[in-house]
């Protein structure tokens, strides 16, 4: 075995994923024989259009998509080596709670949870033994940072605007500093400031050794940043 292969956080073996569309009766493909392999400490960037399959790779490592076939063997720290596609609820619970994080373009929150809250509640589930204290410290130099005001946080985030909804959610995901963070096109709807301001703290958790799979549609975003790029067409990877 190579000095690379050793190393992996993250290795993906023939992945396909399939969706049924039963309105119209037949299948589409998500991805086709996905194969790639992800270093401990390694950021590693998707590219390619709308709809060619990248989204869907990020969703079954995250188990919210479970293929029909191959393999996501992910090197926990608590569980060990373990197959993603067949790990139990419990374990995936664990590593969604403690190891693994995952930005959307999309804000998920419950109704009636505020701004603070959420970011609050998202620390607490890594931190030891609840530190509120610190959770409270961290969410509020998070929120400071991408330039959310005083005055947002304790609104509800489903009436805030695209950009300010998708900050709050990389707020929330970065504050447990993950070993794994997978990004889904964490710069959709952000201006030039914001966008900057992702990247920094995407290098930041880069240098203190946070592993990365990331998908974007903005290039120049990903310049200098990814330290191995992939390119995406109709369900299948080229490279």
């Amino acid at each position: 075995m190579s000095r690379r292969e050793e190393g992996f956080m993250l290795r993906i073996e023939g992945l396909s994923k399939s969706f049924y569309l039963h309105e119209a009766g037949r299948s589409i493909r998500g991805c086709s024989s996905i194969s790639l392999t992800v270093q401990a400490g390694e950021f590693v960037g998707i590219t390619g259009r709308s709809g060619s399959g990248k989204s869907t790779i990020l969703r079954s490592i995250y188990r919210t998509n479970l293929p029909q076939d191959g393999s996501i063997l992910y090197r926990s720290a608590a569980l060990g080596l373990l197959d993603l596609m067949k790990a139990s609820e419990r374990e995936i619970l664990y590593l969604r709670r403690f190891e693994i994080g995952y930005i959307s373009q999309f804000l998920n929150v419950l109704p009636r949870t505020t701004a603070y809250d959420t970011v609050v509640q998202s620390a607490l589930e890594a931190v030891s033994e609840g530190d509120r204290a610190y959770a409270e410290q961290e969410t509020e130099r998070l929120l400071r940072h991408f330039e959310l005001p005083e005055s947002l946080w304790e609104l509800y985030p489903l009436t805030f605007s695209g950009g300010e909804k998708l900050r709050l959610n990389i707020a929330a995901a970065m504050i447990k500093k993950p070993r794994l963070l997978l990004l889904d096109e964490p710069t959709a709807s952000l201006d030039n400031a914001s966008k900057r301001k992702v990247r920094e703290l995407i290098e930041r958790l880069k240098q203190g050794g946070c592993t990365m799979l990331g998908i974007f549609h903005d290039l120049e975003f990903m310049e200098g940043l990814c330290d191995r790029e992939f390119n995406m067409q109709e369900g299948f990877i080229d490279g």
